[in-house]
Parts: structure tokens; C-alpha cells; sequence
């Protein structure tokens, strides 16, 4: 069974190796008294209902190594973006028991942490069934964890918006400062990237709007707008530009904001204010 869903988060194996050093560091003190050859049987069980996201990420650290005895296993009942129930079993295995006493909290932290995301994800994601909106992440990730945290919002049903600075053109409000308009701005930023790329402003009123879709952008953010206003812009320029709503949205908020007909809702609380979904981890 696959139990990545696909792309895998970049550069993933990287962060799991930081995660394992820094809680061994030069060894496990407590473990290092546990006999080598002592193999024992472990199951991780879901403690709450949600999105399951880091099966991957275990299997990577709890799968048995060449040389370990031919019983040791590692068997998962669920993959990635797999609902989840409080009480299931998701993993069952067996390994040596220096090492998964070892790797136990860094396991578990990855699967509460992502599972969180993609718990979280899933439930703006359901808020806004039926309308046209998609809800997307940004860049409001925590330091070294973005390409995982942006898995785990794929994993919940989100979309990505850009991973970074260099993939996706963005006008911002200091920017528009810098440059002195969103005229000036676009054009700019135009004229310095690729036929291919797609630029983006950031307006904070009607006005704005207008002269971001008059500039060419391709995509307008809706910051900080009511409902309200929203609905009247999007109207009034249909067909000109994708629109995307950003800003304090919340699980209360979320439905009336893509009830306005925008395109997209990108949503920083997603990655940045998840709540980790718990798991255990007990020998058998």
C-alpha cells in the first residue's frame, strides 16, 4: 500500500533525520539499558477523529532494517488523507526495542502535528462544499516544516499557494509602496519575469482592485474585505482576474466569504494555529 499521497513533501527525509538527532542526540540514555536484541510489539492507535497525515514519515522510521530478524514488521491500516476515528488502529509492528523507544516521540510528533493540519484543512475545506471557492495555504508555515505542513493541507483537501517567494509573483502592500501604485508595480514585476508567470496584487479597497485589473494582474487578493464588498467586486469584474479572499477567515467566517463567488480563500490558520490531532503509541 501506498501510504504517501502523491507528490511527497520535498526534501521530507531531510527534516525526519534533523527531528531523530535532535531528540537522541548522543544516544538515548533510558533505551541504551534495553537489551539490543530484545525485539518488542508496538501499536499506534488514533486518540481523536480526523484527517490522518505521516504514515509515510513512520515507516520510514519504524520500518524494520535488512538486518533485523525476519518477524519484525511494520503493517499500516490506513495512508495518508485516510479519515480516522477515535480509538483505530493505525499501525501495528514490530522492531528491536531500543529503537522504536527511541524514535517514539518523534513518530508521534510528526503524526499529531500534520494530522492537525490536515484535520483542520478538511474542515474549511467542508464548510465551503457546494460553492466555487477552493481553499488554498500561504506562507505563514513554521521554519523548516513548509513543504510538510503544504502535504499535510493536500492531505486535508486544500491546494497550494506558492511554496515561497520563488515560484509565484506577488504584489504585496509594502511593495506597492516601494514601486509608488499597483501600476507601476505590475509592470515592474512584468517585465522581470517569465512569459509564463502570473502576478498577483494584494488590494485592500474597491479602487485598488480596479487598478490592479486595468494593470493586467491576473490575480487579485481581497484583503480584509467584508462579504459584502467582496461580492460587489467580484461581480463587477467577472471573467478579468481570479479572486482570492484573504484575512482573518475563520471555520465561522468561512462559508459567507465563499458564498461572494471568489475563486479561491487562502487561509494562514491552516498551517500556522493547528491543533495536533493525538495519537499513542503502546507495546504489546
Amino acid at each position: 500500500m501506498t501510504l504517501w499521497l502523491d507528490p511527497e513533501p520535498v526534501g521530507w527525509n531531510l527534516v525526519v533525520d534533523d527531528a531523530l538527532a535532535e531528540d537522541v542526540g548522543y544516544g538515548d540514555i533510558s533505551g541504551q539499558a534495553i537489551p539490543a536484541d530484545h525485539i518488542s510489539k508496538f501499536m499506534i492507535e488514533a486518540q481523536a477523529e480526523g484527517v490522518v497525515c505521516g504514515v509515510g514519515i513512520a515507516e520510514s522510521i519504524l520500518a524494520p532494517f535488512a538486518h533485523e530478524p525476519s518477524w519484525c514488521h511494520f503493517t499500516p491500516h490506513v495512508r495518508d488523507g485516510d479519515l480516522i476515528d477515535r480509538g483505530l488502529l493505525v499501525i501495528e509492528g514490530a522492531i528491536p526495542t531500543r529503537r522504536l523507544l527511541s524514535s517514539e516521540r518523534t513518530v508521534l510528533n510528526f503524526l499529531m502535528h500534520l494530522s492537525g493540519v490536515a484535520t483542520l484543512t478538511r474542515q474549511f475545506v467542508q464548510r465551503t462544499e457546494g460553492t466555487n471557492a477552493t481553499i488554498v495555504d500561504t506562507r505563514k508555515t513554521l521554519p523548516g516544516l513548509r513543504s510538510m505542513q503544504k502535504y499535510a493541507v493536500r492531505c486535508g483537501g486544500g491546494k497550494n499557494h506558492r511554496m515561497g517567494l520563488y515560484d509565484g509573483a506577488m504584489i504585496k502592500d509594502n511593495h506597492i509602496m516601494a514601486f509608488g501604485s499597483i501600476t507601476e508595480a505590475v509592470r515592474a514585476v512584468r517585465q522581470s519575469i517569465s512569459h509564463m508567470g502570473k502576478i498577483e496584487v494584494e488590494c485592500e479597497t474597491p479602487e485598488q482592485v480596479s487598478e490592479a485589473v486595468r494593470a493586467g494582474a491576473e490575480v487579485i487578493m481581497l484583503d480584509n474585505m467584508d462579504p459584502f464588498t467582496m461580492r460587489d467586486i467580484v461581480q463587477r469584474h467577472r471573467g478579468q482576474a481570479i479572486f482570492e479572499a484573504s484575512g482573518g477567515i475563520s471555520l465561522d467566517t468561512v462559508r459567507g466569504v465563499a458564498q461572494t463567488g471568489v475563486d479561491l480563500i487562502s487561509v494562514g490558520a491552516i498551517t500556522h494555529s493547528a491543533v495536533s490531532v493525538p495519537f499513542h503509541l503502546e507495546l504489546q
